[in-house]
């Protein structure tokens, strides 16, 4: 269950990932497996090969791809989370999820120019 997203900004990031681009929604979420996480960033994208080359770029494993359903995707969370959403300038995303103070103050003072 996705909860602090729009149901139109799901079916966005849905839309996006059919059309083979890579999408990319953060959302709240709560798995007891993690419970030091309160947020997920789901990177998907349709074309696998171009999935796959994409979380190369940020040392992910292609066995990390999530493909039980029509959008695969990686879940991110933690560093990998901050890092990513950081390195494609989703900085809208970082601070709607209070994620800032996993940031460097290097990193804080590009965000916020």
């Amino acid at each position: 269950m996705a909860f602090g997203i729009s149901r139109k900004q799901l079916i966005h990031w849905k839309k996006q990932v059919l059309q083979g681009k890579i999408a990319i929604i953060t959302h709240y979420w709560y798995d007891q497996r993690f419970p030091d996480y309160q947020s997920v960033t789901k990177v998907g994208c349709i074309d696998l090969p171009k999935l796959i080359k994409w979380g190369e770029t940020y040392h992910l494993r292609k066995e990390w791809i999530d493909q039980r359903n029509r959008y695969p995707h990686f879940d991110l969370f933690g560093d990998y989370q901050v890092k990513v959403l950081f390195s494609e300038e989703k900085y809208e995303q970082i601070r709607r999820f209070n994620l800032e103070s996993s940031l460097t103050l290097k990193q804080r003072e590009i965000m916020n120019k």
